[in-house]
């Protein structure tokens, strides 16, 4: 940085580091949670036919009517429940922590997390506190419930299904921290389509919860939509920090349209869910005879997994990648991510592949003793 801009960027802002994306050019693609299926193509002509006759000329429906009613229907809101599009999950969090980040505020998840929690409290300006998970990443309720009334947050953020752990938490968990919280509670629902819970129809039952999703691991990841989902008083003070316009024509019109046809997504959400227990049962297969490997229940369209230390979690990332598979190595997000990958389930041959290429990688592990 030159001194002039050493002596206008804030601190915080100039120590970080920009989101890295990796570089996927001609890999098979499994670490950033996509759908690996693409738009139905039975579908294909249809929604062609739709996005021509959107009004590009023309600023995007402000309120985006149509599409908050798609998502009502397809999503199963209570009428009772307001709606809040963003630019992606990611523009959800922002206008949450612009619009509660007062002095001295506090922004408080649990560790390993989302990262853009963090990154987002840190924009904003508002302090962060992450309270860790235990070593199985289950939540921590007493160091929780210690956080909560020594930091008195004014918004909690908790995803459900965990990333990048993979695992719910109870209702019970969630409803004691909803209890003990001084301020608001955002549930990240970002992986509900894999789970089997859900907190959509508990929203009601509190002054102080909202619930966020996306639609981009339902395999529209490129029409970057995220919702907020609660009561109008919240939503509407929050969409006093949104910007105008924010979901633009083709989004609005792609996204309705996909919605409409709902069904041909959960089809291909079905088929991931088979392939997450396939891989499961094949991962658990390779590392059975080895007592520090470990793979983490999962219920989104991810597998966590722990390498034996023997394979450094790095070095097998980088065999993987010498194969054109990529992964996420996890590895440096956190202390209890210590030498582990995450995987996207992909289409049947693209996990084929990677469960080939990991036994090729780990086969000093895998073959007998002469």
């Amino acid at each position: 940085m030159t001194p002039k801009m050493t002596s206008i960027v804030r601190d915080e802002i100039a120590a970080l580091a920009a989101y890295h994306v990796q570089d996927s050019a001609g890999m098979i693609k499994l670490d950033a949670m996509e759908n690996p299926f693409g738009f139905p193509p039975h579908l294909r002509s249809q929604l062609g036919e739709r996005l021509s006759y959107a009004a590009i000329n023309r600023y995007p429906d402000a309120g985006a009517d149509a599409l908050k009613n798609a998502i009502r229907h397809a999503f199963n809101v209570p009428d009772n429940l307001d709606i809040l599009l963003g630019n992606g999950s990611d523009e959800i969090i922002q206008l949450i922590a612009m619009a509660l980040a007062k002095p001295n505020a506090t922004l408080l998840s649990v560790e390993p997390a989302f990262v853009m929690f963090k990154m987002i409290a840190t924009y904003c300006g508002i302090r962060y506190v992450g309270v860790p998970l235990t070593p199985d990443f289950e939540i921590n309720i007493d160091a929780t419930l210690s956080a909560i009334h020594t930091h008195q947050p004014a918004v909690i953020f908790l995803a459900s299904p965990n990333n990048p752990t993979g695992n719910s938490f109870s209702v019970s968990t969630i409803d004691a921290i909803i209890q003990a919280s001084p301020g608001l509670v955002v549930i990240d629902e970002a992986y509900f389509a894999f789970s089997s819970t859900s907190f959509m129809n508990e929203v009601s039952r509190y002054q102080n919860v909202v619930l966020m999703r996306t639609v981009s691991k339902l395999g529209l990841a490129g029409l970057r939509l995220g919702m907020l989902i609660g009561d109008k008083k919240w939503l509407g003070e929050f969409d006093k920090v949104r910007l105008p316009y924010n979901i633009n024509v083709l989004t609005q019109v792609a996204a309705t349209f996909a919605l409409e046809h709902i069904a041909d997504f959960t089809a291909q959400t079905n088929i991931l869910i088979d392939e997450r227990v396939k891989m499961a049962a094949e991962l658990r297969l390779l590392f059975q005879d080895h007592a520090d490997a470990k793979q983490f229940a999962s219920e989104a369209n991810f597998i966590l997994f722990r390498l034996p230390a023997s394979h450094p979690a790095t070095n097998v990332f980088n065999q993987l990648r010498a194969d054109n598979i990529l992964v996420k190595n996890t590895s440096s997000g956190h202390p209890l991510l210590q030498n582990t990958l995450r995987l996207t389930i992909g289409a049947p041959s693209e996990n084929s592949a990677l469960i080939a290429a990991l036994q090729n990688v780990l086969s000093p592990l895998t073959k007998a003793p002469s």
